[in-house]
């Protein structure tokens, strides 16, 4: 909860917003648990509009607060059945620009893509970044994590400052370190991917948790390339699967939690 207050904050900070207004409303969200042991969970999505009066390039005089909850299934309707994307033609975001916040306009760049995607079979797109088309940066509405032969989860990180610094990402990093494993914080760049570097590959965010990828094509720019995930290519592979049931175990009760992350709600 402190990191995901500290990245509003930082929204906050980038996007000039002043005032803030909070309404109050005192209405219970009880009957929208998903029943436990279902798979599904409650999904909480704090929120920011502008809602005072102004025309033109400016930030809005007053901003509304809200919490959006609902229940959710799988963020791919395959469930943990490894997907497939493409490198994307699109860029996601400017360098030194916006991509580190959480922000609408980061996902509304992605819809025509993403609708590309899914019409040519993929279930989404991999951006690089926008300065050298060199480094993986994230797909549309999830950060990357990669495995190496060695067991080593390596978490790309963007030299442009472009990528979300996701809440879910942060903790699966610290569930790997709390398993032992040997992490790897650090820029990607695509040619390790393409050179078979890699063993496994996942995406992570508060809806997928960990989604595994089974196949990256490259058919851009005169691009024809296919990179496979030998241990998670038809199903999740050994480390993303570990890392997820800890993780959802923690969120569940049924790991203990070393980290404080779990509130009681009444």
């Amino acid at each position: 909860m402190e990191r995901t207050a500290i990245r509003r904050s930082f929204f906050i900070f980038r996007m000039a917003i002043s005032a803030v207004h909070y309404p109050f409303h005192n209405k219970s969200c009880c009957l929208l648990q998903p029943p436990f042991g279902s798979g599904a969970t409650l999904y909480v999505r704090p929120f920011m509009i502008g809602s005072g009066d102004v025309i033109g390039v400016a930030p809005a005089p007053e901003y509304t607060f809200r919490i959006l909850v609902t229940p959710v299934g799988p963020y791919f309707k395959g469930g943990l059945k490894p997907v497939k994307l493409r490198v994307s033609e699109y860029d996601r975001a400017a360098p030194h620009g916006t991509g580190n916040i959480k922000a609408g306009l980061n996902y509304a760049m992605s819809l025509k893509p993403t609708m590309e995607a899914h019409r040519e079979g993929y279930a989404e797109n991999l951006y690089l970044d926008s300065e050298s088309r060199t480094y993986v940066e994230e797909t549309g509405g999830a950060n990357v994590l990669f495995v190496k032969e060695d067991g080593t989860l390596v978490v790309p990180q963007s030299h442009t400052d472009s990528i979300l610094p996701s809440i879910t990402r942060r903790s699966l990093v610290q569930v790997a370190q709390d398993l032992g494993m040997t992490v790897d914080q650090r820029p990607v760049e695509w040619a390790e991917v393409k050179a078979g570097t890699f063993v496994e590959c996942g995406l992570c965010g508060t809806a997928a948790v960990i989604s595994p990828v089974g196949e990256i094509d490259n058919k851009v720019y005169g691009a024809d390339e296919t990179v496979t995930f030998p241990a998670g290519y038809t199903e999740i592979g050994p480390v993303m699967k570990k890392l997820r049931e800890t993780l959802t175990g923690i969120q569940s009760g049924a790991v203990e939690d070393k980290h404080n992350w779990v509130y009681t709600v009444a």
